[in-house]
């Protein structure tokens, strides 16, 4: 009896203890409604453990105050560089046609993140792991004077020995190279790939490191950014990473497909903007950025209008989903959207919705092969409500379809880093091009119903004869889907 009392005691103290963590929860996040119900549906059904994962994947510490930092020196020393730029003229002097028609999108990209519009581009867009990398190398192989290179994951597989062996090659005929890469994404990359890279001059850095060794307090925020800039004359910007399954070469994953820029003119300036901004926070270096973004001049060959915009926990607004969202709401006749993850907010979703039931051409592809296995199930049971209002769904059968792109009315697109994803809203650094280009836009239009032949539709009726495994997964995906 004492033993059974004694029992109940510990339980009672174990619950209240509980209790108080969720409290704590309840009263530290200061995130969405839904992301919090989430957390306290977790730690109600994984008591104690459920607030250590908190701590690891959902709390802020110092974030808040660390990234407002981060924000405002990267705004002031951004906006002081742009002035010189013609930063923030009249939109009068460009002579796109589309831009009367996307003023507003134009506008708010500049307003809320200094998103400078510049019509001096030229882009190449990729969507074979292959022959982007055979442009890249062949770009570093030319750098006569410095390459920039950031991307959320570099593997120590043939390709990454490929890439670490060339700029190795670059370094000791003394071109200066800096590497930033992400210590959660490439956190099975072993060290010694970076040592040999050090070792042979090449400066390198992690994007926010933790504090505590082998723990990643805040490994929630991402630095999921693709960036490599050769002598400020040509970058490159998209989804693939440095690895062999982006050639292919992965038996999981099969066929890479994925969509990348390579990009000349005005933007390459305010991508290496980017790149440098984000060194300065990793390196607490005082770098003199005039160094590195001698503002050129306008090459009036290149016609393409575009701005870059970068989002992240340092944004005071989330610019990429905002740009998103603005892109639906103008849409008059289409919206071809490709991403391996489809978790929107209720905002974006709804304004999709609305999209379909004004009968706009509405279409989404995203793959058929996960990688994130809840990432995947919460994806399935958004789509769903969406195809219930007409829009039509494709799931890609040839591989792992890893793309991120939006297209509207063949006019405007945007291709680059983040998911149509609240991690990607809210959480990673992502950086898109924002492309005002009938073009460019026609292209990518025609990218997506070539690989419409290696989909399979997913209509109302193979949606609605799903099995109830596959809803029961669905529902607890989604549940939890604000934390994903």
């Amino acid at each position: 009896m004492f033993l059974n009392n004694l029992a109940f005691t510990w339980i009672d103290i174990f619950f209240f203890i509980n209790v108080l963590l969720i409290l704590s929860v309840v009263f530290w996040h200061h995130k969405s409604t839904s992301t919090t119900w989430s957390w306290i549906m977790i730690m109600l059904f994984i008591p104690i453990v459920g607030f250590i994962l908190y701590l690891l994947f959902g709390q802020d510490l110092r974030k808040q105050k660390t990234f407002n930092q981060k924000g405002e020196q990267d705004r002031f020393l951004a906006v002081k560089l742009l002035q010189e730029f013609s930063f923030k003229q009249s939109l009068s002097k460009y002579t796109n046609p589309l831009i009367s028609a996307y003023k507003t999108l134009i506008t708010m990209n500049l307003i809320s993140h200094d998103s400078l519009y510049t019509e001096d581009n030229d882009i190449t867009i990729y969507t074979d792991g292959s022959e982007l990398f055979t442009t890249i190398f062949h770009a570093i192989n030319n750098a006569q004077k410095y390459i920039h290179i950031e991307y959320y994951i570099i593997h120590d597989d043939e390709l990454g020995k490929l890439f670490k062996n060339l700029l190795i090659k670059k370094a000791q005929q003394g071109v200066d190279i800096f590497i930033l890469y992400d210590e959660v994404g490439s956190l099975k990359t072993p060290k010694r790939y970076f040592y040999d890279l050090k070792h042979a001059g090449i400066k390198i850095a992690h994007f926010y490191p933790s504090k505590i060794p082998f723990i990643k307090l805040h490994a929630n925020y991402r630095n999921h950014r693709k960036i490599c800039v050769i002598d400020g004359e040509v970058a490159f910007l998209g989804g693939f990473n440095v690895g062999a399954e982006y050639l292919g070469l992965n038996e999981k994953f099969g066929y890479w497909r994925d969509t990348h820029l390579r990009i000349i003119g005005s933007s390459v300036d305010l991508i290496n903007l980017q790149f440098l901004l984000d060194r300065r926070f990793a390196t607490h270096e005082k770098l003199n950025l005039e160094n590195y973004i001698p503002i050129h001049l306008p090459k009036p060959t290149y016609k393409i209008g575009m701005q870059i915009v970068s989002s992240g926990p340092d944004s005071k607004y989330p610019s990429i989903r905002n740009a998103y969202m603005a892109m639906i709401n103008s849409a008059k006749k289409s919206i071809y959207i490709q991403t391996p993850y489809f978790i929107p907010d209720e905002g974006v979703l709804t304004a999709l919705k609305l999209a379909c039931l004004s009968g706009l051409d509405v279409r989404i592809m995203i793959p058929n092969k996960p990688d994130h296995i809840f990432v995947y199930w919460a994806t399935y049971a958004h789509i769903g409500e969406l195809i219930a209002c007409g829009c039509q769904c494709y799931t890609y059968e040839h591989g792992f379809l890893h793309a991120k792109t939006i297209v509207v009315d063949e006019e405007i697109c945007s291709i680059g880093t983040a998911n149509f994803d609240i991690r990607s809203f809210n959480l990673n650094f992502e950086i898109n091009a924002f492309i005002y280009d009938q073009t460019t836009s026609k292209k990518l239009v025609a990218i997506f119903k070539q690989d419409i032949e290696l989909c399979n539709q997913l209509t109302p009726t193979l949606y609605n004869n799903r099995s109830y495994l596959i809803k029961f997964k669905e529902s607890i995906s989604r549940l939890i889907s604000p934390i994903l």
